[in-house]
């Protein structure tokens, strides 16, 4: 979900640009701008080609057996959980075959690994020969000096993941764990003020950018509840009833981001002038929005609140619930209607009580699903979603350096509810060395079973 500040918003409404399509090379040279680190932007999504017979994918995966999240514990490779030089060797023994996990299963856990249990060595787990590279940031001389020895040092790399940012990083800024600009691990949703409210499954992905892959890392548990959701994007299209999964696939689906709930002063004016001044605004505000965000929204007036009070609505573009991964070609479910539902979160506040969107920044980042021709979600088919999600959804009771390394475009993942204190982080990816390796062997794999079928 898009998040703005008041702050934010007050410099967007400042500016009159004109509201323009974005193109994904405007959107290159508008974000050029928004980077503060050398480290890169989160990469574009990669929707894959359009599924020819949807209904066809959804039935051959009916039969397919699914193997998700597999543990790795420090016991079971023989290593006790204090030996944390131990524990980062054998990370970049098997650094190849983790992350082939990672991608045929969606996602790996890692229990009982001190070597996780601070920053300093969760980034080692992470880490690959890219983020040597980064360490010396614009000093050409310097990296040509230090490549034979980062080379020599290659064997060396533990997990081999490549850092981004992270992906709301044009329009809000998520806090670090160790409150240091430029780190590269952010802070999960740990706030006191935010402990009542169920974060729903998703994939992180903002507009038109997503990470290829994740890391969150349990520094602190919280005392009660706190758990780390995932979920099988293969199993929630499984699933799905047909007849929604091809309903939702032939229209699309589109993202409400943000409500703007101030302008029940328009109201008030004289029914004559209403018109021209709500276009008017609708323009300013649209272009001054436009003009922050790297990705198209389109404003829309509606009615929110208790009282229904005038106000825009920001709609991101219409986008497939459910695309092709980049590696395997398997269809799965990439949709975020699980959190962004106003229904579906309304009715989790009956269970886990309000939300607390009661302050101005909360009001703004309220988020919501239609088809994407605008056409409203029936509260039957918001319910149906709803179940089969829960119905795959794996409770991740986290302690004190365990990690969850996630693809995340074929694991979804969220929060459960909690009391005490919290801290979780978080490390973005735009890959890893030897994902192109990966997808050249998933398509020699595929030719040879089409030779084989012939």
């Amino acid at each position: 979900m898009v998040k703005f500040s008041l702050s934010s918003l007050a410099l967007l409404t400042a500016s009159t640009t004109a509201f323009a399509p974005v193109s994904q090379r405007s959107t290159i040279q508008r974000a050029s701008h928004l980077r503060a680190t050398d480290t890169p932007l989160a990469p574009f999504t990669q929707w894959g080609s359009p599924i020819p017979d949807i209904l066809s994918s959804h039935q051959q995966l009916q039969s397919k057996p699914l193997e998700f999240a597999p543990t790795i514990r420090s016991s079971e490779i023989g290593l006790k959980s204090d030996d944390v030089e131990g524990q980062l060797e054998y990370v970049r023994k098997n650094k190849d075959e983790i992350k082939q996990k990672m991608v045929d299963c969606g996602a790996v856990i890692f229990r009982e690994f001190d070597l996780m249990k601070e920053q300093e060595g969760f980034v080692k787990f992470y880490e690959g020969q890219s983020s040597i590279l980064m360490t010396y940031p614009n000093t050409d001389t310097l990296l040509l000096t230090l490549l034979p020895y980062i080379l020599l040092c290659s064997s060396f790399i533990a997990l081999g993941m490549k850092t981004c940012l992270d992906p709301l990083h044009s329009v809000s800024a998520r806090p670090t764990v160790d409150g240091t600009k430029n780190s590269p691990v952010y802070e999960a949703v740990n706030k006191e003020s935010r402990k009542n409210f169920f974060i729903g499954m998703h994939n992180e992905f903002v507009g038109t950018r997503a990470p290829r892959a994740a890391a969150f890392v349990c520094f602190k548990a919280a005392e009660t509840g706190g758990e780390f959701l995932i979920a099988d994007g293969r199993a929630i299209f499984r699933d799905l009833k047909p007849d929604l999964v091809e309903k939702l696939y032939s229209r699309n689906i589109r993202y409400s981001v943000m409500e703007l709930p101030f302008f029940g002063w328009v109201d008030g004016l004289p029914e004559f002038m209403r018109p021209g001044v709500m276009g008017v605004v609708k323009a300013v505000v649209s272009a001054a929005i436009n003009s922050k965000v790297d990705f198209s929204v389109d404003l829309q007036w509606g009615e929110g609140g208790y009282d229904n009070v005038k106000m825009l609505q920001a709609r991101a573009p219409s986008q497939p619930p459910i695309l092709i991964h980049p590696v395997t070609g398997e269809p799965h479910w990439f949709c975020n209607v699980h959190s962004h539902s106003s229904k579906l979160r309304k009715d989790r506040e009956s269970i886990y009580g309000a939300e607390r969107f009661e302050d101005g920044a909360s009001q703004i980042n309220k988020s919501d699903m239609f088809y994407g021709d605008d056409g409203d979600i029936s509260d039957e088919d918001l319910e149906h979603m709803d179940e089969v999600t829960m119905k795959n959804v794996q409770f991740v009771k986290m302690t004190e350096g365990d990690v969850v390394l996630l693809d995340n475009y074929k694991c979804m993942h969220g929060r459960n509810v909690f009391d005490g204190t919290r801290k979780h982080g978080v490390a973005w990816f735009e890959g890893w060395e030897g994902e192109e390796e990966m997808k050249e062997k998933a398509k020699q794999m595929v030719q040879e079973k089409d030779l084989v079928a012939a």
